[in-house]
């Protein structure tokens, strides 16, 4: 599998990262279990920050494209292929388009939405600590 992240691209690096591993896995390019280079050796071979790399990395496996097995390394997740046609980052714009249109519908302001979105991912963030 070759990856070629495009510096001059306006898509953030760690995305086109993440769309070429789910494009290998899709079109059998890494078959499930295939392993995969180490967060340093892959940010090395690209020439980009590891923690882009990283950032990549946690994303799949969050997707369950990837699992990464301590010290023995990184691998293709046994349900990558069906894993990898949902777009968790599509689902999130499509949920928040259609909250910001009911709001907007219902005559709230953007700055009023901005002010409470950004009150509920706070007290989120206050709760996760929490528990």
């Amino acid at each position: 599998m070759k990856i070629v992240i495009d510096i001059e691209n306006e898509e953030p690096l760690f995305s086109q990262l993440i769309a070429q591993i789910k494009l290998a896995v899709q079109t059998n390019a890494l078959s499930p279990g295939a392993p995969l280079p180490s967060i340093r050796q892959l940010a090395n071979d690209l020439e980009i920050n590891s923690k882009t790399v990283a950032k990549a990395y946690k994303l799949l496996e969050r997707d369950k494209i990837i699992v990464t097995k301590g010290y023995r390394g990184t691998f293709v997740h046994a349900d990558a292929k069906s894993n990898s046609a949902t777009d968790l980052n599509a689902w999130t714009h499509e949920i928040l388009a259609e909250a910001t249109g009911k709001l907007r519908a219902a005559g709230v302001t953007d700055s009023e939405i901005r002010i409470a979105f950004q009150a509920c991912m706070n007290n989120q963030n206050k709760q996760n600590i929490g528990d």
